[in-house]
């Protein structure tokens, strides 16, 4: 058992019972089925109606459904009623314990409904804005939005309405759905051909209409829902003679749930033996999406000729009056797709413009995104000019300090010290300013002789070490800092030597 958007869309309108009894295939003789035994129930498998409140829906359904009061009310509601919103009244009578279910139902798909936007919003950029969230669920009219706690009866009128407008719009979306399918496989076909030679595109014009051909070339298809066509199903799929064909029992065999209605599912699978006379899914010339097009097309053909309330659903008696019309024994041919072409000229042309349109701007998208990458690269490249410049300044200043050399801390040698040296004003300690004893100063105005000259430049024993590259006898000349650096080696060099 199976639930479908027609059964989903016929319980908004008349909230018909359950199905429990397992499809059987329109290929079995159903007169030499034996009955299977009973099984329990099973929940049934879902079958999405395209709505997006989908599983709301059957939710809320499944749940009232099992409300004994809800069930009887619904058996003896009439259709009119139930569109007027008159059913939706009766939950006020439905138990404490289904009420509860519904309203957690409800803060559940309120809550889904905000997590959408919310995302959708995010997605916009708009992550630093305030979301109004009460505002923006306005746009959904499946329930009322300023209750978000308690399921009313506001709700399920709301619910009703929605999915009955939602579903009727269904097939329209599909139709326009397909149309542009076809165009754009006209549209591929065409550019294609413009990326071939002249003989090459004469060669697959030719194979075009050839797959044309030989998809037209098919048996005869019957009017849908007229007599021929439903003998037809009687006689081969159900295996019993034509000459016996009963509109009553035909329709007790193919209403596969036993609710005493054709929703919509169970109208196509009538049209499966008409379909496979023009489509085969082995064939390249058969396009499945255009055999789910032609089916959709034949059910909304029946629906429109039978279905005489307008619910979606065909009852035995609109079955039983169809079946005495002219149009059902007496029926026009049916013109297939291949006859029918989805879209016009003019349509075509504006789907080319569209096209056109699209790709202009998926152009300038792309210019704008790659003069983005060209100014991302040049800024890249000025950060790693940056980078380089900064990681030869850290070089340098490391490179520098390498080559700096402190001045050492006090040597202590045996005999006499060096003398200590402050940095501030590069003079002699003051205790360190008189002479050591023995010592004879050389007159200011001495002409000195070379040998003279040659002691002068080397340090007497027990004579004070020259400050900060002063000669010995140049106490009062001024400070020479950068040669005082140079001569710190070779000073405690020839300390060292003196001591000696």
């Amino acid at each position: 058992m199976c639930w479908s958007p027609a059964l989903l869309t016929g319980w908004v309108l008349l909230l018909v019972q359950l199905q429990h009894l397992q499809a059987v295939p329109i290929g079995i003789d159903k007169t030499k089925v034996k009955e299977a035994e009973k099984k329990p129930d099973e929940p049934p498998a879902s079958v999405d109606t395209g709505l997006h409140y989908d599983r709301y829906l059957r939710e809320v359904i499944d749940f009232l459904e099992k409300d004994q009061h809800f069930r009887e009310k619904l058996h003896n509601t009439d259709m009119e009623d139930i569109k007027v919103g008159k059913l939706a009244q009766e939950l006020d009578f439905v138990s404490h314990h289904v009420r509860t279910k519904l309203d957690e139902l409800k803060r559940q798909e309120v809550n889904r409904l905000r997590t959408l936007l919310k995302a959708k919003h995010d997605l916009e950029g708009g992550n630093d804005i305030a979301v109004d969230h009460q505002a923006l669920l306005k746009q959904f009219e499946h329930l009322n939005h300023m209750n978000p706690h308690t399921f009313e009866v506001e709700d399920l009128d709301r619910l009703i309405k929605s999915a009955t407008s939602d579903l009727e719009n269904f097939d329209k979306e599909r139709h326009e759905e397909f149309k542009r399918y076809e165009m754009m496989k006209e549209h591929d076909r065409q550019e294609h051909l413009k990326t071939l030679d002249e003989e090459q595109r004469k060669k697959e014009e030719d194979h075009y209409e050839e797959m044309k051909k030989k998809h037209a070339d098919h048996p005869k298809v019957n009017h849908p829902g007229s007599q021929n066509q439903l003998k037809e199903v009687w006689e081969e799929a159900d295996g019993l003679d034509p000459e016996d064909f009963d509109p009553k029992t035909f329709f007790n065999l193919h209403d596969t749930n036993g609710d005493g209605f054709f929703d919509e599912q169970e109208l196509e699978a009538l049209f499966t033996k008409e379909l496979e006379k023009i489509y085969d899914p082995t064939n390249e010339e058969d396009d499945m999406v255009e055999m789910e097009e032609e089916r959709l097309r034949m059910r909304e053909h029946v629906m429109n000729e039978v279905d005489s309330n307008k619910d979606r659903l065909v009852s035995l008696d609109e079955f039983l009056v169809a079946t005495k019309k002219k149009e059902f024994l007496e029926p026009d041919s049916w013109e297939t797709l291949e006859q029918n072409q989805a879209y016009t000229d003019e349509e075509m042309r504006e789907f080319e413009e569209h096209l056109a349109q699209q790709e202009q701007d998926l152009n300038q998208r792309t210019v704008d995104l790659q003069k983005q990458r060209e100014e991302l690269e040049r800024q890249q490249e000025q950060l790693n000019a940056q980078k380089v410049e900064l990681q030869q300044a850290v070089e340098h200043m490391e490179r520098l300090k390498s080559e700096k050399v402190d001045p050492p801390p006090d040597v202590h040698v045996e005999g006499n010290a060096v003398p200590e040296v402050h940095a501030a004003d590069n003079q002699l300690h003051p205790d360190q300013e008189a002479h050591p004893p023995g010592h004879q100063e050389t007159p200011q105005h001495h002409q000195d002789t070379p040998q003279e000259h040659h002691n002068q430049d080397l340090p007497q024993q027990g004579q004070p070490q020259a400050h900060h590259g002063e000669l010995p006898n140049q106490h009062n000349s001024p400070p020479n800092h950068s040669a005082a650096n140079r001569n710190w080696p070779t000073i405690l060099k020839l300390c060292h030597v003196n001591q000696i």
